[in-house]
């Protein structure tokens, strides 16, 4: 069973990196929250080759033979996907999809029976976040008291930016627009962090 990897990332797609170990590519599924991490980090450095050290939840039943790497880059965030997934009905790719958030504010969540922030996770409806409350309520607090971890300016100003320019130039809003249209969202919601949450709560504020 694999717990813990170290190597070299090769490869980022949508939910999965490739991992370099060793002389083997090890493909992991990432939660949202943490990719936007490691891009991040890329970012940073785009010429060199990201050092990755992972925390591994290792999934493999007689349902899904073939196992599944979820990786995670604190041991904390791998014990919280281990109790997500011991919710019926959830699977640890159902999960992935689902942890768009950090998991300190899901655990509040959870915490205050807040069904309706579950229902904005990817993948949850109704009968879930009710499921998932009932399950997991009493027993996630500890997660709910991390202390948040902030986005450094800059970071927060380039994924703004980001789509300012798309909303601007590929999408033919004018400057103005785009500009007020991008702090209504952050007004909405403040915990945004990259830009395809920014895109989809713009999004959501033009249909309302």
């Amino acid at each position: 069973m694999i717990s813990y990897l170290e190597g070299k990332l090769k490869e980022i797609y949508d939910d999965r990196i490739t991992l370099f170990v060793g002389g083997t590519g090890y493909d992991i599924l990432i939660p949202a929250y943490v990719m936007n991490e490691i891009k991040r980090d890329k970012d940073k450095n785009p010429d060199n080759e990201l050092e990755l050290k992972l925390h591994i939840s290792y999934n493999q039943t007689e349902r899904q033979p073939k196992p599944v790497l979820v990786g995670f880059k604190h041991p904390f965030e791998k014990k919280f996907f281990e109790l997500f997934i011991s919710v019926e009905d959830i699977g640890p790719t159902a999960a992935v999809k689902a942890l768009t958030k950090p998991v300190r504010e899901i655990a509040r969540s959870i915490e205050e029976k807040d069904t309706r922030a579950l229902k904005q996770l990817k993948g949850i409806g109704e009968r879930k976040a009710d499921k998932i409350v009932a399950t997991l309520k009493g027993k996630v607090a500890m997660y709910a008291l991390m202390p948040e971890i902030e986005l450094p300016p800059e970071v927060a100003e380039d994924f703004r930016k980001e789509v300012e320019d798309v909303l601007v130039r590929q999408l033919g809003h004018k400057l103005i627009e785009a500009r007020k249209m991008i702090e209504e969202a952050m007004k909405r919601n403040p915990r945004i962090s990259s830009s395809e949450e920014l895109f989809e709560e713009v999004y959501r504020g033009q249909k309302t």
